[in-house]
C-alpha cells in the first residue's frame, strides 16, 4: 500500500488519516501546533466525532498511522501530501490562506523525493496554481510538485460514513497523471470519481456550500412568514421535498447554519466576487438572513415574556450541530449573547461542548443535564437537535419549570403535545396550538424595542480562526 502524509490534525485531517489508513495505506499525520500534538501523542483525539475513535485507535494499534511535528519525518517515503490545514476568514471574508502557505513552503523544503501535493482545504479560486508557483519558489531538490485539488465534502458528526461512503470523488488538476494517481486512492470506495482542472475543483466545492446555505436561509425567510399566516413550515418542507426537482435536504428551519464550513465559505465566496467587482445580491441576502435568525428566536420570548431583565433562560445545546463538540458560528453562542443583552440569567446544557463554550461565555450557569437547566427557567430554548433531549421526559421538564415556555429552534417538538403538557410552545415557523398560544404580552407601542433584534447592523459575529483543520 502507499505512504501518504496529511497535515494539520483538525476535523478533515484527522478524518482524511483515519479512514486513508483504515484502507491500508500508511499515514504520517503531521501537526505543528504542540497541545495538539502531545494529545494525540498520547492517544487522545483534539475532536469529537463519532466512530473516528475506534477507527483511529484500530489503525493506530495496527501501525498504520503515526503522528509527528516534523516535516522530514512525516514526508519520508510518501507519494501524496494532503493539506488540510484550516483557512479562516479575516475580517472582510477573505480566506486566510497562512497555514497553507506555510505547510506548502516546510513540503518543498523538506521533501526527500517527488510528491504530488493534494489540496483538501476549502480554498479561494486560483489557489491551486499559487500552491503550484510556492513549491516550485521553495523546492531545493529540483523535485518535481505536481498540485492536486481534492476538496472535502464531509458533515461533521458523519464525517467519516461521508469519507467512506461519498457520492463522489472530485479531482482538480492540470497534470493527469497526478490526478489518476489521487483517483487511485479511493477507487476501494466504489464511488463516481469526477476528473476536472483545479479551479473548477475549487470552485464546485464553494458553490456547493453556498448552495446549501441558500436553501437554509430560504427555508428560514419562508419560516418567519408562515409564523405570520398560522402555516406549519415543517408540513410545508416535506411538500415542497416530494418534487424531484427540489429534494428535501437541507430544508429544515431553524437558528440558522454554522460551524466551521458554510459560514466561513459563504463569506468567501462574496469576497472571490468583490475582487472581481461582481455583485451578488442573492448571497449577500443569505448571510444576513442567517445572522437574523438568533434574534428571531429573542424577539419570540419577548413577545410572549415581555421585558427579559432578570429572566433566567435555559438553553439546551451548544454545539452548532449534533454529535459534535464543534462551537464555531453556533447560533446558541449568538442567542446567549442577545440574551445577556437584554438582561438574562443563561443556564446551559450541552452533551460534548461546555468546555469550549466556558472559556468565552464564562458567566454562564454550566448544568449536569437538561433538567437541571429547566428547574427555575422561565423559558428554554431548544438550540442544538442533540437525540437526548427528542427522549427527555417534558412532563417533569414542565414541573420543574418557574414558566412552561418553550422556543424550539430546531423543530424537534410536536406542538400539540407540547400544548397537552401545558406548554406554551413557539417553534421556528410552526406557532404551535394557535388557542393555546399566550398573547403578546407587549403593547404595539412597545414592539419597536424588538426590532433591534433583526437588525443586521446588530446582530453579533466572531469570527473563527483555527490553526487546523478546513
Amino acid at each position: 500500500m502507499t505512504t501518504i502524509s496529511v497535515i494539520g490534525a483538525g476535523y478533515v485531517g484527522l478524518v482524511t488519516a483515519a479512514c486513508f489508513a483504515e484502507l491500508g495505506h500508511r499515514v504520517n499525520l503531521l501537526e505543528i501546533d504542540h497541545e495538539r500534538l502531545n494529545a494525540l501523542e498520547r492517544g487522545i483525539l483534539p475532536i469529537s466525532e463519532p466512530n473516528l475513535p475506534e477507527v483511529w485507535q484500530r489503525n493506530l494499534a495496527e501501525g498504520r498511522i503515526r503522528v509527528t511535528g516534523n516535516y522530514i519525518e512525516g514526508l519520508l517515503n510518501s507519494r501524496f501530501a494532503f493539506i488540510a490545514v484550516g483557512t479562516p476568514s479575516t475580517k472582510n471574508g477573505k480566506p486566510n490562506l497562512k497555514w497553507v502557505r506555510l505547510a506548502v513552503k516546510n513540503i518543498a523544503e523538506a521533501a526527500s523525493e517527488p510528491i504530488i501535493a493534494v489540496i483538501k482545504s476549502t480554498v479561494p479560486v486560483g489557489t491551486g496554481d499559487l500552491v503550484a508557483r510556492l513549491l516550485t519558489c521553495h523546492g531545493r531538490n529540483g523535485h518535481s510538485f505536481p498540485v492536486v485539488s481534492n476538496p472535502e465534502f464531509l458533515r461533521e458528526g458523519l464525517a467519516v460514513f461521508d469519507f467512506m461512503h461519498p457520492n463522489k470523488v472530485l479531482v482538480g488538476a492540470s497534470d493527469r497523471n497526478a490526478a489518476d494517481a489521487v483517483a487511485e486512492l479511493y477507487k476501494p470506495l466504489d464511488a463516481p470519481i469526477i476528473i476536472c482542472d483545479n479551479r473548477t475543483a475549487e470552485m464546485s466545492k464553494y458553490v456547493s456550500n453556498v448552495f446549501l446555505a441558500t436553501r437554509i436561509s430560504f427555508v428560514n425567510e419562508v419560516a418567519r412568514l408562515c409564523d405570520e399566516y398560522d402555516v406549519d413550515i415543517i408540513q410545508v418542507a416535506k411538500i415542497v421535498g416530494t418534487d424531484p426537482r427540489f429534494g428535501g435536504g437541507y430544508m429544515s428551519a431553524g437558528l440558522g447554519w454554522g460551524g466551521s464550513c458554510l459560514p466561513k465559505d459563504v463569506k468567501g465566496f462574496i469576497h472571490m466576487a468583490k475582487v472581481r467587482k461582481v455583485n451578488l445580491p442573492l448571497v449577500r441576502a443569505v448571510k444576513r438572513i442567517n445572522q437574523q435568525q438568533p434574534g428571531v428566536a429573542v424577539r419570540k420570548l419577548r413577545q410572549l415574556l415581555g421585558s427579559l431583565e432578570g429572566r433566567t433562560i435555559g438553553v439546551l445545546g451548544l454545539s452548532f450541530k449534533p454529535d459534535s463538540d464543534d462551537i464555531r458560528e453556533a447560533s446558541s453562542i449568538f442567542v446567549i449573547r442577545l440574551l445577556e443583552q437584554q438582561g438574562c440569567r443563561i443556564r446551559a446544557y450541552d452533551p460534548a461542548a461546555m468546555k469550549a463554550v466556558a472559556k468565552i461565555l464564562p458567566q454562564v450557569t454550566y448544568c449536569n443535564d437538561a433538567y437541571e437547566v429547566a428547574k427555575g427557567s422561565d423559558a428554554l430554548i431548544l438550540a442544538t437537535e442533540w437525540d437526548e433531549f427528542k427522549e427527555l421526559d417534558m412532563t417533569i421538564i414542565y414541573s420543574l419549570m418557574h414558566q412552561p415556555i418553550i422556543i424550539d429552534g430546531r423543530n424537534i417538538y410536536d406542538p400539540e403535545k407540547m400544548s397537552q403538557i401545558g406548554f406554551i410552545y413557539e417553534g421556528m415557523g410552526r406557532h404551535g396550538i394557535r388557542e393555546k398560544r399566550a398573547e403578546p404580552v407587549l403593547l404595539s407601542s412597545a414592539q419597536k424595542d424588538m426590532e433591534p433584534l433583526l437588525r443586521n447592523d446588530l446582530v453579533i459575529s466572531r469570527e473563527s480562526s483555527y490553526k487546523s483543520g478546513s
